[in-house]
C-alpha cells in the first residue's frame, strides 16, 4: 500500500515537472513557484557578484543558462525524472548529485582554497612531514585556470594519467587578493622547474639531470613532459626574498639589501653529530626531539690519507637550538658541530652548470625580479635571468655569441612583466627551493596555508600515535 502511495505521488510530481517544462515563456514563469524564485535570486545575485570579481562580463550571459535551470527549463535538465525504467532513475540520480558535488568542489578549489599535504621535512619544524594543510587562495587572490579542462580533484595525474588536457591555455590572471606575499609568509606555488618532467624521476629532475648526463641522453632514456603553470607540483616554502630586493647568504644567515633578516623561531641547521661510539638512541631523536627517521643520516667522511670516502658512524641530523642544546646533554654524543659546505655543490646551485662559486650557505648577491624594472643584458645576468626571460615570461629570447636577441632584434636590456619571489625552506640544509631551482615568477603563486587540518606521523611505532592530535586546526604560519 505504502509502495502504491508512493509511485502514485512520484507520478504526480512527474506530471507537474512535465506541465512546467512546456509552453510559452510567460506560460513557464507564471507555473514557477516562490521559493524557486527565492532560490534563483539568490544565486542570481552570488553570480554577479562572482562576475564582477572576474573582471570578465562577458561570463555574464552565462545568467541566461541559470536562469533556464531553474525558472524556464526549455532544455530538458530532468529527462530522467520522466523516465520510466527505474534503473534508469536510480543511476541518474546519482550523477546528478556527484555531477553538483563535482562542480562545487571545483569552484571550492579554484578560487577560494583546499587542501594540500606536506610531504617532505623542508619546512620541519614549523610544518611537520605528513601535516595536511587548509591553503587559503584568497589571500592572494586567487587564479583563473590556465588549464580550465581537468579533474578537480587531481593536481596533474589520475590514475597514471595526465588529469587535464593542455589547450586551450588561457593568458595568466589573478583575481583581487586581500594583500601581495610578504615576507615570512608560507606560500603554496607550483613548482617553476617543473615545466620540463621526467615522468620517470623524483623531483627536482629534469634540469638537473640534463646538466649531468646531457638532453640529449635525457631526451632518449627518460619519458619527458611539458606541464603547464597551474598544472605543475606544489611546493611550500617561506618567502624570504621579495620583488626587488638583494638578497645574499653568508655563512648560513640571509641578508635582504645588505641588513640581516631574523630566522624563523623553528628553523634548523644541519649538524654532523659525533658519537662516543658506534651506537645512538634513534627514539630519542624521533620521539623526543622530532626528528624524522628520513633525515637522520650517516656522515660520509673523507680517509686522509688516501682520499677514499667512507661511510662514518657519526651522523648527519638538521636541529633547531633547542633541539642542539637537548642533544649535547647526551651521554653518547662526543660533540656537535655544523655542517660545512661541499664546493662542488656550486655547479648544484642556481643557476645549474653555472660555477659562480656560490653554494647553499654562500650564495649571491642576487637581485630579485620585480615588475616593471629593467636590466642589462650582459653575460652575468644572461646567466641569472635567460630562464626567466624565455621560459616564464615567454619571451622570444636567442643567445649569439654572448650577446641577446629578442624577437630577432638585438636587444640591450629587458623589462619584467611579472614579479618574482625567494623561497626557502626552514630546514635549511634539507631544503630544495630557490638556491637550487630560482624565482618563482607570481603566477606560479597558489596561497598560503592557514591552518593544519589533520597530521599523521609515519614514524610512529603505534596505531595509537598515528595522529598528531595536538596538531588538528593549530595555525600553519605561527612566526607571522
Amino acid at each position: 500500500m505504502k509502495n502504491e502511495k508512493k509511485t502514485a505521488a512520484e507520478g504526480k510530481l512527474n506530471e507537474e515537472e512535465k506541465v512546467r517544462q512546456t509552453g510559452s515563456l510567460k506560460e513557464r514563469l507564471g507555473r514557477v513557484k516562490k521559493s524557486r524564485w527565492i532560490r534563483f535570486g539568490i544565486v542570481s545575485v552570488i553570480f554577479f557578484a562572482w562576475v564582477a570579481w572576474l573582471g570578465n562580463w562577458w561570463v555574464a550571459l552565462a545568467w541566461f543558462l541559470l536562469a533556464d535551470i531553474y525558472l524556464t527549463q526549455f532544455i530538458p535538465w530532468n529527462w530522467w525524472k520522466f523516465s520510466k525504467n527505474s534503473i534508469v532513475r536510480k543511476v541518474m540520480s546519482w550523477v546528478d548529485a556527484i555531477v553538483y558535488a563535482l562542480v562545487l568542489v571545483y569552484f571550492l578549489f579554484i578560487f577560494v582554497g583546499q587542501n594540500y599535504q606536506i610531504p617532505s621535512s623542508s619546512l620541519e619544524k614549523t610544518l611537520l612531514t605528513g601535516d595536511f594543510l587548509w591553503v587559503n587562495k584568497m589571500v592572494y587572490g586567487p587564479r583563473v585556470p590556465q588549464t580550465p579542462l581537468h579533474f578537480p580533484l587531481a593536481q596533474n595525474e589520475l590514475f597514471g594519467m595526465k588529469s587535464y588536457i593542455e589547450k586551450p591555455q588561457l593568458d595568466y590572471h589573478r583575481l583581487k587578493g586581500v594583500r601581495n606575499v610578504e615576507r615570512g609568509d608560507i606560500v603554496v606555488f607550483n613548482f617553476p622547474a617543473g615545466d620540463t618532467v621526467c615522468v620517470d624521476l623524483p623531483n627536482p629532475d629534469y634540469y638537473t639531470q640534463v646538466f649531468e648526463d646531457g638532453r640529449d641522453a635525457v631526451w632518449t632514456n627518460h619519458k619527458v613532459i611539458y606541464r603547464p603553470v597551474d598544472r605543475r607540483d606544489n611546493y611550500v616554502k617561506r618567502c624570504l626574498g621579495l620583488p626587488g630586493e638583494m638578497l645574499k647568504i653568508v655563512d648560513g644567515q640571509v641578508y635582504i639589501n645588505d641588513r640581516p633578516i631574523s630566522d624563523p623561531k623553528n628553523v634548523q641547521y644541519g649538524y654532523t653529530v659525533k658519537l662516543n661510539g658506534n651506537g645512538y638512541d634513534e627514539d630519542y631523536l624521533t620521539d623526543e626531539l622530532g626528528i624524522s627517521k628520513d633525515d637522520i643520516t650517516k656522515s660520509v667522511e673523507v680517509d686522509p690519507m688516501t682520499g677514499q670516502q667512507f661511510m662514518s658512524p657519526n651522523l648527519l641530523i638538521p636541529l633547531t637550538a633547542d633541539a642542539k642544546a637537548q642533544l649535547e646533554k647526551c651521554n653518547w654524543v662526543s660533540s656537535i658541530e655544523k655542517t660545512n659546505d661541499h664546493p662542488g655543490d656550486a655547479l648544484y646551485t642556481y643557476p645549474v652548470g653555472v660555477n659562480l662559486g656560490w653554494t647553499h650557505n654562500n650564495y649571491g648577491p642576487i637581485w630579485i625580479p620585480k615588475k616593471g624594472a629593467s636590466i642589462d643584458l650582459n653575460e652575468k645576468n644572461l646567466q641569472l635571468y635567460a630562464r626567466c626571460i624565455k621560459d616564464y615570461e615567454r619571451a622570444n629570447l636567442e643567445i649569439k655569441g654572448g650577446k641577446a636577441y629578442i624577437d630577432g632584434k638585438p636587444a640591450s636590456k629587458y623589462t619584467f612583466k611579472m614579479d618574482y619571489y625567494w623561497m626557502m625552506g626552514d630546514n635549511r640544509d634539507r631544503s630544495s627551493d630557490s638556491r637550487y631551482w630560482g624565482f618563482v615568477p607570481e603566477d606560479h603563486i597558489v596561497g598560503t596555508p592557514m591552518f593544519v587540518i589533520i597530521s599523521f606521523n609515519k614514524d610512529s611505532k603505534t596505531t595509537k600515535d598515528k595522529v598528531r592530535w595536538n596538531r588538528i586546526f593549530i595555525d600553519a604560519n605561527p612566526d607571522k
